[in-house]
């Protein structure tokens, strides 16, 4: 320290002059998390799958909606301008890819337009960036929606550019909140102009500098950044930064009161209170380096605060020193004395109480916090929306969606099968709508959308039931005409009888005879042609049976002909048997058409016999059914990558942003798998889409981060705490009353939104950064009394106690209460997650600062007496 003294004016100007450098060069860390984007899913996710699948096949365009509400059902007028709207956006810019009309057809009509006819969407299909959709959005807003118009731009990319909106605006209202409370309650602790400028200017330059080595390792080495990374660096490195500087100042003064000049004061502060210093920022640096170890972008992005950690503890050893041998004791002028370093009459009492009365003291400490613990239900929120409020466009459209189509509306999941080979053909699209079939099955599913059911509706004609219905009529209907053949044929025979009668008795009419009698037998074999059909439904013999039969009618039909010739003389006769040819030749013809229905019918039922789909799920689609132009739409909307994949939208009955949605992807997702093994599907690639699907992925993958970054934590503590106080008991009193502290604090947080402010839950991510400050700033507490405590174990135990806390109380109250004053200027940035974190924070620290330090560290300490040092021997410095 004193070679540093002796070079500390080069080395402020350089660190101060690097600052300066760096952070005109740095890029912009807000505008890199905002790139970042707000869930940055692992590659191995369903939901990243999914978006590559689709960005892959050309098929990664997304969908924002312009959702128009009314107070009336909408009239003809009101259909054209929202047609007229949605002309003028397809014409407006270059990334637009499609504009739906919802008065285009009666089908889309039915989907876009709520059943009391009040609330309209306008789907708009565009392929852009996150910016250029979110500009395009305003465009809409601001030059194309009339002003008279209730309307709403909204989407998964608008919703997620509004959270960080929000998220930028909270941080700056945290910056300046922070800065002005920081001041305050240092003047107020020591009661002095100049000492507050000491750590904000310590603390500016780490922040500032930190940020810019931060952004600078995100751009060059892919660093992890999210909205969270500046908003923690704020609040942790003003919060501890200050912390610290307290802790020295305060033994500076100290020093100085005792008498010694100002550099052995300096000295001897960092070889105290410095000690202690490194030791705690080694602490929280582990904390929060254990961090890399996630799997989640989103939760590894909070690791750039170990680089301000790193960064704090370079400017409290260089900065710090150079202001205190600059302004000596003017540093806390005008103040004679300074309130920080008198013993505190609390933790006086406190410490009479606990060291005196162990047991009880950690009955009171039970009796306070054990009940809540059993309030505690781990009930998490994945609600986005919550995030920003209901102040927002976004926001209002989606809730005009909810309340007019239903929530699960507004945000389907979107399962996407893929395969090598074609899958829109007739063999594999019975698949589709089994699987369809079976996900419209869970009790959670309202309705599911695909290119066997683009309306969401079941078409009964792919279902072979109903189309062994359409053939049953069909054989109805053939015996029925056939009999109606039977009946033109017998007024054909009677007709013919008649005639000849009519000859003259010297003419030969045995050939009219011939024929009626023939007549009469084709209508015998008609006869048994139509009860066999009805009795047998043997199409194959029927339609031979009929060709036989129309062989039969054809050679009447020539002998008709040619009596009709030979009666030329009697043009009466020679007209009747030629209109009588003509009815055998409608009964020929109406064979004919019986036939060609039968032989349709015989080919329907072999391309059923033959078909393996068939058997599989009971859907056949016959040959030729996808070239039909009523198939295209659907196929345009279901199906991507030159048919090797398709899409499924499932609608859900609860609201996409709940938990209820978390759990039917994972039933969805049993279904799917369950419905497609040992099918010609099984070996195609299945991922998932939509906020339900990246809502069960960040649940998946934040649970197991969460558990293996807790214990990388908690044992890289444990093991540097075991070093440092060559102890394994007092590692374990001092993590375990920090777990002790932050389960309670956060079912503190969950009655206060949840039980009271009404929320669905505390948010996902919330648990695990809530966890991570608490345990790493909490240890600091812990480590700043027992670090005093060891320092002063000689003169015995009990005392050795005593005395820290007298001395320590006031710094750790002090530091505990700003702290969780830079955490509580989050309260005002409007995002319900910083609120969350904030709040476990200041309940955690305030709880460890009032209650479990002063109460229940001590007792379980003296309770141990010199077993605190165990397995170790107690060092000599220690042994009275």
């Amino acid at each position: 320290m004193r070679q540093l003294l002796k070079f500390k004016w080069p080395i402020a100007i350089a660190l101060i002059a690097i600052t300066t450098v760096l952070f005109i060069l740095s890029p912009n860390l807000s505008q890199q998390a905002e790139d970042a984007g707000t869930f940055q899913l692992p590659a191995t996710s369903d939901s990243k799958l999914a978006a590559d699948i689709l960005e892959e096949a050309g098929a990664g365009d997304e969908t924002i909606s312009v959702v128009f509400t009314y107070d009336e059902p909408v009239m003809e007028q009101t259909q054209n301008e929202i047609s007229s709207i949605a002309n003028e956006i397809e014409k407006e810019d270059s990334l637009v890819s499609k504009v739906l009309d919802p008065f285009e057809n009666d089908e889309t009509a039915e989907q876009l337009v709520s059943k009391d006819k009040k609330t309209v969407l306008l789907p708009i299909t565009v392929d852009g960036s996150s910016d250029e959709v979110n500009e395009l959005a305003d465009t809409i807003r601001q030059d194309i929606i009339p002003d008279e118009t209730t309307a709403y731009v909204t989407g998964e990319a608008i919703i997620n550019h509004d959270v960080n909106e929000s998220a930028q605006e909270g941080l700056e209202r945290t910056e300046l909140i922070t800065v002005v409370l920081i001041f305050v309650l240092l003047f107020a602790v020591f009661r002095s102009i100049t000492t507050p400028f000491i750590p904000l200017i310590a603390v500016g330059v780490t922040y500032l500098l930190s940020q810019s080595i931060v952004a600078f390792l995100i751009d060059w080495f892919g660093f992890p950044v999210s909205n969270y990374t500046q908003i923690f660096l704020v609040a942790i490195l003003f919060g501890i930064g200050t912390d610290y500087c307290i802790l020295l100042l305060s033994r500076y003064k100290e020093e100085l009161i005792q008498g010694h000049n100002v550099e052995d004061a300096i000295v001897n502060t960092y070889k105290t209170a410095g000690r202690t210093l490194l030791i705690s920022g080694l602490a929280v640096f582990i904390g929060f380096t254990a961090i890399g170890f996630a799997d989640f972008p989103i939760f590894k992005s909070a690791v750039g605060v170990a680089v301000g950690i790193a960064v704090l503890m370079v400017v409290l050893f260089t900065l710090v020193p150079f202001f205190m041998a600059l302004l000596k004791d003017k540093l806390f002028w005008p103040s004679k004395t300074s309130i920080s370093h008198k013993d505190s009459k609390l933790w006086t009492a406190f410490g009479r109480f606990s060291i005196n009365k162990p047991i009880w003291s950690m009955v009171i400490v039970a009796i306070i916090m054990v009940p809540l613990l059993f309030t505690y239900d781990d009930q998490l929120s994945f609600n986005t929306v919550d995030e920003i409020g209901q102040d927002y466009d976004s926001v209002k459209g989606l809730n005009a969606i909810e309340n007019g189509f239903g929530k699960g509306d507004s945000l389907p999941i979107k399962v996407i099968i893929q395969r090598d080979t074609e899958i829109v053909t007739e063999d594999y699209l019975p698949y589709i709508e089994t699987i369809s079939k079976e996900i419209e099955k869970n009790k959670s599913v309202d309705s599911v959308r695909s290119i066997t059911r683009p309306a969401g509706d079941v078409i009964d004609n792919l279902y072979v039931d109903s189309q062994l219905s359409e053939v049953g009529k069909g054989l109805s209907e053939a015996s029925s005409g056939i009999n109606d053949v039977q009946d033109g044929l017998s007024e054909v025979q009677k007709g013919l009888q008649d005639i000849s009668g009519q000859f003259p008795s010297n003419e030969n009419t045995g050939g009219l005879q011939e024929t009626v009698n023939g007549l009469g037998q084709i209508n015998d074999q008609l006869g048994l042609i139509s009860q066999s059909l009805q009795e047998t439904q043997n199409v194959s013999s029927a339609t031979q049976q009929l060709g036989q039969v129309q062989q039969q009618l054809g050679q009447i039909q020539q002998g008709l002909s040619g009596a009709a010739s030979d009666a030329g003389q009697a043009s009466e006769l020679s007209g009747g048997i030629s209109q009588l040819s003509e009815g055998v030749g409608s009964s020929i013809d109406g064979l004919n058409e019986i036939n060609n229905g039968l032989q349709e019918a015989a080919d329907l039922l072999s391309e059923m016999g033959e078909s393996e789909s068939l058997r599989d799920t009971s859907v056949f689609i016959p040959n030729g059914t996808l070239e039909n132009k009523d198939f295209e739409p659907a196929i345009d909307r279901y199906a991507f990558d030159e048919r090797k994949a398709v899409m499924l939208e499932v609608i859900l009955e609860d609201d996409p942003y709940s938990t209820e949605a978390i759990t039917s992807v994972r039933e969805i997702k049993d279904t799917v798998t369950r419905t497609m093994n040992g099918t010609p599907l099984e070996d195609a690639t299945v991922a998932y889409s939509g906020v339900s699907s990246i809502n069960n992925d960040l649940s998946d993958i934040s649970t197991s981060d969460f558990k293996r970054t807790v214990i990388i934590m908690l044992v890289g503590l444990f093991v540097i705490l075991t070093i440092l106080f060559q102890s394994i008991i007092m590692p374990i009193v001092m993590i375990g009353s920090l777990l002790l502290t932050y389960y309670t604090s956060i079912a503190i947080s969950e009655l206060i939104f949840i039980n009271l402010m009404g929320y669905d839950g505390i948010v996902w991510a919330v648990p695990f950064f809530g966890f991570v400050m608490l345990i790493a700033l909490g240890v600091d507490y812990s480590i700043f009394l027992l670090d005093r405590f060891k320092e002063e174990a000689s003169i015995g135990i009990n005392e050795a106690m005593h005395r820290s806390m007298a001395k320590m109380g006031t710094v750790i109250i002090t530091a505990a209460i700003i702290l969780a004053g830079t955490f509580g200027a989050m309260m005002p940035s409007g995002v319900l997650s910083l609120m969350q974190i904030a709040t476990i924070v200041i309940t955690g620290l305030l709880l460890y600062g009032l209650i479990v330090l002063p109460l229940l560290i001590p007792a379980i300490t003296v309770s141990f007496g010199k077993g605190i040092w165990w397995p170790f021997k107690e060092s000599k410095s220690n042994k009275s």
